[in-house]
């Protein structure tokens, strides 16, 4: 407990030189020896949160920091979970990835067999999906096919949708938002639903990533960069912002909505050669059958959902509803860099609540680069005590980085080159997972046609994360940290136990997709 609490001394030392004159110090100090200060607010834990938490921004934001860590407050502060912003879903839902591993199967291995589903008739569908036909954009006539997935949907995943229904509470404001500011069909939200599962670090076998699964040339072409400590195609608000602009640029060129779902999925090139195969067909459902096999389920799942989120209801959902919007967080320009545990350390709001309000960061790191603007996002309440606090915290975040042993690391913009020279017991996999890249990426860099390499090779590789100094033998001849997992373990109650590691970070390491464990497995919890 007395780890916890010194930063706080540290923080609160430093807030009370800023908040007395030089003259006075001596004379508060001595009065502290013998009784308590008089311009403190004693505030109870019960009546502190009531503030913290409460409606009154005018309050909450005006709380100081000095008057609040104090004696069994600082506690209190150090555990809450932030649960009066985010209810306790989000901490089920924080980079769950087996909504999308799921979803992402469906739409390329489905056979759409006929699904019997007693729940919903036929004619009741066709009813319904008339309705939805007639308010939208999109060609939502029935058809077997999309019959069968909606049913599939209802009768295998209703669970899976409920969770889906919860985060789009949190992300359909603000995609709506965007959407209707280039004048795309507000329906388009649920592309995202499609694409990454509402998961903003989602990332597909062949890389593409975010909410809304940007390619790595196509973020840049839309202006999302991506650097060792930051991928912006994970950032919602900018990947959104991306995406509206590339669907308006689809859109001129297709002028059909149907074409530009199945072009914004597998390319204009791939959607003009089905038009050509079909003898000039313009009709999705003509050029299904000349499409690549995911673009052919694609569409069928895009209809699917909009159907069962419009018609929730009926079908009995009762999705949990968070606390909170994306419109009820707030950002602020960071001005020095800060580390996520530097953050909830002062802020009280839990790190993993922060690697889902800011998914961009990939170390946990918000960099500072004097040409660059990079924000925090952070619970509407804790933006404010954050901004009345602000140049305290950037002492103290300097000083932790003073008392770093080891240094953090350089940031490298992905533009940048690196020619590798092959080693003893190299392979494509292994060079991959060091610099954060795909096996197919270096061969497509390199030409390669085989995955034979030989000694001494070289190999251009445009690396997207950073890799530990080999300068000191100590760091190069570290071994990774691995974790046998036990009966009842989950990977939650595993990243509880071993600092600075996180749910995410153990599936990537152990190339995991879904979360489910057997006693006796060994889990790579660190580098080697």
């Amino acid at each position: 407990m007395m780890r916890k609490v010194l930063p706080f001394a540290l923080l609160l030392t430093t807030v009370t030189l800023f908040g007395q004159q030089k003259g006075t110090e001596e004379n508060n100090e001595k009065k502290q020896d013998t009784e308590e200060t008089t311009d403190t607010i004693r505030l109870p834990e019960q009546d502190f949160f009531l503030l913290m938490n409460s409606d009154d921004v005018e309050i909450a934001n005006n709380v100081p920091i000095h008057q609040i860590i104090k004696d069994s407050v600082v506690y209190a502060l150090l555990d809450d979970p932030g649960a009066a912003m985010i209810d306790s879903l989000w901490q089920k839902e924080l980079f769950q990835s087996s909504l999308y591993d799921g979803l992402q199967d469906s739409l390329v291995n489905s056979e759409y067999n006929e699904v019997v589903f007693d729940e919903l008739p036929t004619d009741t569908l066709k009813m319904r999906l008339e309705k939805l036909n007639a308010k939208t954009p999109f060609n939502v006539e029935y058809n077997p096919i999309l019959e069968n997935v909606i049913k599939s949907y209802l009768k295998r995943n209703k669970k899976g949708l409920e969770r889906l229904m919860s985060l789009s509470d949190y992300y359909f404001p603000m995609f709506e938002q965007k959407l209707d500011k280039y004048n795309i069909p507000l329906e388009v939200k649920y592309l995202a639903i499609v694409e990454s599962a509402l998961n903003p670090r989602a990332r597909s076998r062949v890389g593409a990533t975010g909410l809304w699964q940007f390619m790595f040339a196509t973020g840049k072409m839309h202006g999302l960069d991506v650097s060792s400590y930051v991928d912006e195609r994970m950032d919602p608000m900018m990947s959104t912002e991306a995406a509206a602009q590339y669907l308006s640029t689809l859109y001129r060129v297709f002028e059909d909505w149907d074409l530009v779902l199945a072009s914004y999925n597998s390319g204009p090139g791939n959607v003009s050669k089905a038009i050509r195969r079909s003898g000039g067909s313009n009709n999705y459902w003509n050029l299904r059958p000349y499409l690549p096999r995911e673009t052919a389920g694609y569409v069928p799942a895009f209809l699917a959902t909009m159907y069962i989120f419009e018609y929730a209801e009926e079908h009995g959902f009762q999705p949990e509803r968070p606390a909170t919007t994306y419109f009820e967080t707030d950002t602020i320009h960071t001005k020095k860099l800060l580390t996520f545990d530097q953050i909830s350390e002062v802020t009280g709001v839990e790190k993993e609540l922060l690697q889902f309000l800011n998914p961009s960061y990939k170390l946990d790191i918000i960099p500072y680069i004097a040409d660059e603007d990079y924000s925090l996002r952070l619970p509407r309440n804790r933006s404010g005590f954050f901004v009345n606090n602000e140049e305290a915290i950037y002492q103290y975040a300097q000083a932790k980085l003073e008392e770093r042993e080891k240094p953090l690391p350089q940031l490298v913009d992905t533009d940048s080159r690196i020619r590798y020279r092959v080693k003893n017991g190299d392979y494509l996999g292994r060079i991959a997972e060091r610099y954060g890249v795909g096996v197919s990426q270096i061969k497509r860099w390199n030409n390669l046609r085989s995955n034979n390499l030989r000694v001494g090779q070289r190999l251009t590789i445009y690396p997207r994360k950073v890799v530990a100094s080999s300068s000191s033998s100590s760091s190069s001849s570290s071994s990774p940290k691995f974790y046998t997992v036990k009966k009842g373990d989950s990977l939650w109650s595993i990243s509880k136990k071993f600092p600075g590691v996180t749910v995410q970070k153990i599936k990537d390491l152990n190339n995991m997709r879904g979360s489910s464990l057997k006693p006796g497995m060994k889990l790579k919890l660190s580098e080697g």
